[in-house]
């Protein structure tokens, strides 16, 4: 399935991609071109294409060109469903590249391979612990390989979280036990974020609904705390959503007193650096100087922040995702800075570039908290087909119309909400439902 990111070659046809990958390497115009081809295949699927990817499979040369290639071409053919190559794609499994042997079990998670030989050869991986086992883990759990469940169960106390937590996670898949989920859910609020991501993952893999208040109040990411919900709420009944919707609301008002930070400050730093803590790439971080800035006057935070967003923190995104939240959050801010916020809030619910989605809903809301008048106003515009509004930009106008309900008629209310009426997103549709607005 494509993603925002797969077309980043725009101008490259997939004819001229299968014909670079058909090019001798030393004719190519950058060692790159092979990874290049392969992964803008991606958005060219058809016989003709898993038949090029395969190919470059088959090439022998050990040049660094075609290895990274091969790594994108596994995967790009798992994507693509290409079930129909499973054999070739498996033999990869022998290489001596750890990293295509690790895309390799992926694509052929992805393409849910049956064949006895590649399961075999995958369990023994395992067992040799010569590969990525929480990779492999995953793999033999969504294949589901009952033959590897001793050797899975044999995992499920050692030191790493993140192989320890699939284990868990496999054995409940494989076995149907669910006692150790909840050690899973301990390692949402480990020192290392990616351990904390990794827990999230291995959940839902579980299937652990029960664990998603958890996982709400992790401080990671707001994409990966909305993933979860997705993914473990979305096959609940109407009804059963609606009872559950305020999961979805709490990550989408994102409110940094209702994580659980695991870091703290021994004494409370300047402004400048908890501005620049908002750029850090741990969440916890992030959410700790986001409480903290709460106690800082706005006429002197105001100056800081505008400095730090027209400098970087506007073309980085998660710095940007912050800001909206750090700018939604208080209703202080000097009179002077009104129209500069408006100008940012505005120019970000309707910002289209992929690595700025998350921000969008955000700044939704906050526009909503600070102009409820301009924020009615531009209803129309945030919800506009021109701009794309994914469902939580939807869902945040909801949100954003029933924080401020008390300053709106509730004719007007109504009236808004009606181009919600049919949305065709469940969640959107739960949300509206368990709405006192209409």
């Amino acid at each position: 399935m494509p993603g925002r990111f797969d077309n980043i070659h725009p101008e490259l046809t997939c004819e001229h991609a299968r014909q670079i990958l058909l090019q001798p390497i030393n004719e190519l115009e950058s060692q790159s071109d092979y990874y290049m081809a392969a992964s803008h295949l991606i958005n060219c699927p058809g016989p003709e294409t898993e038949q090029a990817l395969v190919d470059l499979l088959d090439n022998p040369l050990n040049e660094q060109a075609v290895t990274i290639a091969k790594r994108k071409a596994v995967e790009v053919l798992g994507r693509l469903g290409a079930e129909s190559w499973i054999s070739e794609i498996g033999q990869c499994l022998w290489s001596d590249d750890s990293y295509l042997v690790e895309n390799t079990i992926c694509s052929l998670k992805q393409l849910k391979c049956n064949q006895p030989e590649l399961i075999a050869k995958i369990i023994n991986l395992l067992k040799d612990n010569v590969c990525n086992q929480r990779v492999l883990i995953q793999c033999l759990a969504s294949l589901s390989v009952q033959e590897s469940l001793a050797t899975i169960q044999s995992l499920k106390n050692v030191e790493s979280p993140g192989i320890s937590g699939a284990a868990i996670s496999a054995d409940a898949q494989l076995s149907g036990s669910r006692k150790q989920l909840s050690v899973v859910a301990d390692h949402l609020l480990l020192p290392n974020q990616m351990d904390r991501q990794c827990a999230i993952q291995d959940l839902i893999d579980a299937q652990a609904v029960e664990q998603l208040p958890a996982i709400v109040s992790s401080p990671v990411s707001p994409a990966f705390r909305v993933r979860a919900c997705r993914l473990l709420l979305n096959s609940l009944s109407h009804s059963a959503l609606i009872e559950s919707i305020h999961l979805v609301d709490a990550v989408l008002i994102d409110d940094p007193n209702d994580i659980k930070i695991v870091h703290e400050y021994d004494v409370t730093p300047g402004l400048n650096f908890l501005v620049r803590d908002l750029f850090n790439t741990d969440f916890s971080r992030c959410y700790l100087a986001l409480k903290t800035l709460s106690r800082i006057p706005s006429e002197v935070l105001w100056p800081v922040i505008l400095k730090e967003w027209n400098e970087e923190a506007y073309n980085d995104y998660g710095a940007h995702y912050f800001f909206m939240r750090l700018i939604g959050s208080r209703s202080d801010w000097p009179q002077q800075a009104l129209n500069s916020i408006d100008e940012i809030l505005n120019s970000s619910a309707i910002n289209m570039r992929p690595q700025f989605q998350k921000s969008r809903s955000a700044a939704i809301y906050s526009m909503a908290q600070l102009n409820p008048t301009g924020f009615l106003a531009l209803i129309p515009v945030f919800l506009s087909d021109q701009y794309l509004p994914a469902w939580d930009c939807r869902y945040a106008v909801i949100l954003a119309l029933e924080s401020i309900s008390h300053h709106v008629n509730r004719a007007q209310i109504k009236d808004l909400l009606k181009s919600l009426a049919d949305d065709d997103d469940c969640f959107v549709q739960a949300r509206l439902a368990s709405t006192y607005l209409t």
